[in-house]
């Protein structure tokens, strides 16, 4: 067996420039001054409703409470982003989930003095709130983050109702406590090893068919023993989920991601389709083409994202890591590596995997008078670049759009996956332009399979969600059931060629997404595709595409999806453009049809 990759000296993050611990004397200074700033908020209480005839002075009163809610939401989001930081990578230690869970509460508690503002806003008539913005020159850059607050305008309770909501919002996240932590402490022997959760995911991409079979079958025993406590998590959420929809009146389960995120539905649905439509010619096809490579009939799901090669696959060390994407990043525009540098220089990134961390990875923008901070667990391998390629993508997005501060940076998921899967495509571009004869056919059939993930396996998992959503409404579902929807879902997305054994059953129990954002998956497909539409753009000219690239990520949230793609002369809501996507997807498994 090979060496397994050291891990001791990959960075940690320190949040000292947050806070120094749960004891330091700024997070109760902090938390007191987002209590002030939302008490002299409340004191404009019945103030837009009772200037409403008067624009001028109802602009002033907008522009002031803006500014006083962004203040507080600072403050406030602070203090959260560090609890949340801190406890992402201790999730075996009680003290942190505390501080974490008590921080929602207080945070729950302080939010509800200024919930009456928004429910203000979305009282005056469009009339009424344009000639306020037209006679105060200073609220009018407010417009992006009304514009967001007025779509859920039809949508909204009474204020005693959105208070009963958010003071009970605490309790309810404590089911997603209960997953992280249940899957947190998850870990399984195989042979003489002990493995986490990361641990056997990265081993189902090792060269040696027995480490991976092995793998398999000690991940899906581990996650068969915690699916009734997984099951009663995503139960009791979907039905708070349910609940508040109804009272809502929300069409569909996905309605209020679609509403967050400022996509029509009709562009999920369309892209929906179009990923369906390209199953047999994508997935189907290139998993038949991989058995075949592989000498095989068929390929066991431990095998999907197995190397083409018997030979231990290439590991890159951390500074190999960091030097491809920096010089990747250089090849777009010079700022992107140099912001990209500062995240190296300081210690904002934690990627040393180790026990009581969470799986996963991400970047948390904390608050626009902050800086982002990267999550991730690198074992070393190619997949392992590309994510960290993805995340300093995402922190590079966050960190260009500071400038606009926290409410109007605030980007849409749609738009916020852009920057990060463009940053994986800027690093592929790198390997493959790098490798041997050899190495191409690896990295093409590597290629393949990000997208598949990325756009394939996560409209798959939409899909589930919508079934399983669909299906809840009826009553809770019981960890077999569950088990096949997943099953039937996955077989459909994947094609004959992958043999799912019974164990895989139970793998929908360790997608987070499920349980901490419903029906954010598809942004993933929505964003991939979304970026093979601008590369093509930087193709025909890099020269030109760079700045507006730059403008469209430093707008934040401030454009809507439709608006920011405009400029390239992108339309995503026609199915053309989602089908244009896949048909490049389809392109590559030509090119590995061919090699085979």
């Amino acid at each position: 067996m090979n060496a397994p990759f050291k891990t001791d000296a990959l960075p940690e993050w320190r949040l000292d420039d947050l806070y120094t611990g749960r004891d330091d004397p700024r997070i109760e200074a902090d938390l007191g001054e987002a209590e002030r700033l939302n008490g002299e908020l409340a004191k404009l209480e019945g103030r837009l409703i009772a200037t409403r005839s008067r624009p001028a002075e109802l602009g002033g009163i907008i522009d002031r409470g803006i500014e006083l809610y962004e203040q507080a939401t600072n403050a406030m989001w602070s203090v959260g982003a560090f609890g949340s930081l801190s406890a992402s990578v201790a999730r075996d230690d009680p003290a942190w989930s505390k501080f974490e869970a008590d921080l929602r509460m207080r945070a729950s508690q302080i939010g509800q003095l200024s919930l009456f503002f928004t429910l203000e806003i979305n009282q005056l008539d469009d009339v009424e709130l344009e000639a306020a913005l037209k006679a105060n020159k200073s609220a009018q850059r407010w417009r992006p983050w009304l514009r967001r607050v007025r779509a859920g305008r039809p949508h909204e309770l009474s204020a005693e109702l959105e208070k009963l909501l958010l003071d009970k919002a605490p309790a309810t996240a404590n089911w997603g406590r209960l997953s992280d932590e249940t899957l947190a402490k998850l870990s399984a022997k195989v042979g003489g090893e002990t493995l986490t959760l990361s641990d056997l995911l990265n081993r189902m991409s090792s060269p040696d068919a027995a480490q991976r079979k092995a793998a398999a079958a000690a991940l899906s025993k581990a996650l068969g023993e915690r699916t009734p406590t997984l099951a009663l998590c995503l139960n009791t959420l979907a039905f708070e989920k349910q609940v508040e929809d109804r009272w809502r009146k929300l069409p569909t389960p996905a309605s209020g991601r679609h509403l967050a995120n400022e996509v029509d539905a009709d562009a999920v649905d369309a892209l929906e389709a179009a990923v369906v439509e390209s199953y047999a010619t994508v997935s189907h096809r290139y998993y038949a083409l991989k058995a075949k490579a592989l000498g095989r009939p068929h390929l066991d799901h431990w095998d999907r994202n197995s190397p083409l090669d018997t030979a231990q696959p290439r590991i890159y060390s951390w500074e190999q890591a960091k030097s491809t994407v920096l010089e990747s990043f250089s090849a777009l525009a010079p700022q992107f590596a140099q912001t990209a540098q500062t995240f190296f220089t300081n210690p904002w990134i934690d990627a040393r995997p180790r026990p009581g961390k969470q799986s996963g990875a991400y970047s948390h923008s904390v608050t626009a008078p902050r800086h982002p901070y990267v999550f991730m667990n690198y074992m070393g391998e190619r997949r392992d670049v590309l994510t960290l390629a993805h995340e300093l993508g995402h922190a590079v997005h966050q960190t260009l759009c500071r400038p606009l501060g926290t409410l109007l940076a605030d980007t849409p998921l749609t738009l916020a996956e852009t920057a990060s899967i463009f940053g994986e495509g800027l690093v592929f571009e790198k390997l493959l332009a790098e490798a041997s004869p050899a190495e191409k056919r690896g990295l093409l059939a590597g290629k393949i399979e990000d997208g598949i993930n990325t756009v394939v396996r996560q409209i798959a998992f939409h899909r589930f969600e919508s079934r399983f959503h669909a299906a809840r409404l009826k009553g809770e579902l019981s960890a077999d059931e569950i088990g096949d929807l997943w099953m039937e879902i996955m077989a459909e997305s994947l094609g004959p060629a992958v043999r799912l054994d019974k164990g895989y059953r139970h793998y929908w129990a360790y997608i987070s997404h499920f349980v901490h954002s419903p029906f954010y998956v598809y942004a993933y497909a929505f964003g991939d595709l979304l970026v093979r539409g601008l590369m093509e753009k930087r193709r025909e000219d890099p020269v030109a595409f760079a700045p507006l690239y730059e403008k469209l990520l430093a707008g934040g949230g401030t454009k809507t999806y439709v608006e920011a793609l405009g400029v390239f002369g992108l339309n995503p809501r026609e199915k053309a453009f989602w089908a244009a996507g896949m048909r490049q997807l389809e392109r590559l498994v030509d090119e590995f049809e061919a090699l085979v």
